[in-house]
């Protein structure tokens, strides 16, 4: 599989016509192996500074509150095992702490929280289950029963964790002293002012159930997919009431059927990655506590404190680069770069060197045969995107990251990471050319959900 060259890709339409078999094989190649890359990423990772850096960074955020729970929930989907063996289990140790960095708060303190926005319990809930089902990173989340019958998730605040996660906000300039050292760019002002922003708009929780309400109401009926909808008259600045979704958790999708993994695989892939460039709004959080497979067979999704609208300009460079890279024009792809102030044309970086780093870390999307995400494979990934000092890309190390680009390429990244999870097989070039060429769906799911789409316009 990984010496063919796909044929469907380079025949199909009259812009992948003019390329000639022989120059991809001479170029770049399409093999597996360019995408992801986990032996150059184990070899960065492998190297004395990034271990003293990755150390650091996941030091630092154990001092953090809601955040450090946040980064926590995103680095736990990544495969240590990439890591020589000798510091493995201490980033394991390290990770787990963040992931679990939720406080333990008695029911006591927090049903004072819950009164502060509702009143007394009773009066909104004929049921309320004190203990906690699920910790979010700034709060805990309840299952209760409304009056009118409607089970629901209310998800509470943790007291003082807004003061706490603006403070921890204010101090993301302390990391860029350790950022410098493996991505200059993201210690640029713009860019932390907007992961800044963005984490801490998850303290509104007014603007999330709007939003909840909104994207409920986009996916209302579809074959596939399900969001809960918001509970708008029960929401406050510290209480979200959500529909209550029963079903299995991501854990649970692991260990169902390949088949089921792989069909729900390309639901995760289209309701984070596709709706990108079909809709310029997406879901900036996708990891594996906010899947889940509900009762009737679709896939769930949860938690819209980091969801994006995103200026279409931005879209449209986005996709103009990822089929510059996919029909192998390296020096489009470089010029792209140039002209949006990504790269310096007076550094030392090649216009070959822009296209092998794309394909190290969104090949996935490019790549026109069936690939199995593993967490290897989706750590190279997300290595080698955001410490790009293999000897091939030492040259990225300098460009520089536009602020508005920051939680789409995260999105993409981490959904990558979160399909590692599932080890689901798919041919992702073929559903992603939907959104690449607005090809029509080449899959089932495609092809029903464009007909509900259709039937929803009407």
């Amino acid at each position: 599989m990984g010496d063919r060259v796909p044929k469907g890709r380079l025949a199909r339409g009259s812009r992948l016509g003019r390329l000639a078999a022989g120059q991809a094989l001479r170029g770049v190649g399409t093999r597996l192996s360019m995408v992801g890359r986990p032996e150059q990423a184990r070899r960065v990772l492998a190297e004395r500074s990034t271990l003293q850096a990755a150390q650091q960074f996941v030091t630092v955020l154990g001092g953090l509150k809601g955040a450090a729970m946040k980064l926590g929930q995103m680095l736990s989907v990544l495969d240590v095992d990439l890591l020589p063996e000798s510091r493995r289990e201490m980033f394991r140790t390290k990770l787990a702490e963040l992931r679990d960095h939720a406080p333990e708060v008695p029911f006591a303190e927090m049903r004072a929280v819950l009164e502060g926005d509702l009143g007394p319990p009773a009066r909104v809930f004929a049921d309320f289950d004190e203990t906690p089902i699920a910790a979010a990173s700034i709060g805990q989340v309840y299952r209760a029963r409304l009056h009118d019958g409607r089970e629901v998730a209310v998800k509470v605040k943790y007291p003082g964790v807004d003061a706490a996660v603006e403070a921890d906000m204010r101090n993301l300039a302390m990391f860029s002293r350790l950022w410098k050292s493996v991505l200059p760019s993201a210690a640029d002002g713009d860019v932390l002012d907007e992961i800044a922003d963005n984490i801490g708009s998850e303290l509104d929780y007014l603007r999330e159930a709007r939003t909840q309400r909104r994207v409920a109401e986009r996916y209302r009926d579809h074959p596939y997919i399900t969001v809960p909808d918001s509970v708008q008259e029960y929401c406050g600045h510290h209480v979200l009431v959500t529909e209550f979704v029963e079903g299995l958790s991501f854990q649970q999708i692991r260990e169902l059927p390949a088949a089921e993994r792989d069909r729900i695989g390309e639901l995760v892939y289209r309701f984070y990655v596709t709706s990108l460039f079909s809709d310029y709004e997406f879901c900036g959080d996708p990891h594996p506590g906010n899947i889940m497979l509900a009762a009737d067979g679709r896939v769930a999704f949860v938690d819209f404190g980091l969801y994006h609208t995103m200026d279409p300009v931005h879209v449209e460079l986005e996709r103009d680069c990822l089929r510059a890279a996919g029909e192998f024009r390296a020096e489009d792809l470089y010029d792209a770069w140039v002209g949006r102030g990504i790269i310096d044309p007076e550094a030392d970086v090649s216009a070959q060197e822009c296209l092998e780093y794309v394909w190290a870390a969104a090949g996935w999307h490019l790549l026109d045969e069936e690939i199995t995400i593993t967490p290897e494979l989706a750590t190279g990934a997300v290595v080698l995107a955001v410490d790009p000092r293999a000897a091939r890309f030492r040259g990225m190390r300098r460009q520089r990251l536009p602020a508005e680009h920051v939680f789409s390429r995260r999105a993409d990244l981490f959904t990558f990471a979160a399909l590692g999870q599932l080890e689901t097989t798919n041919n992702w070039h073929r559903i992603a050319r939907e959104w690449l060429y607005r090809d029509p769906p080449a899959t089932e799911i495609g092809r029903a959900t464009a007909r509900w789409r259709a039937g929803a316009a009407l």
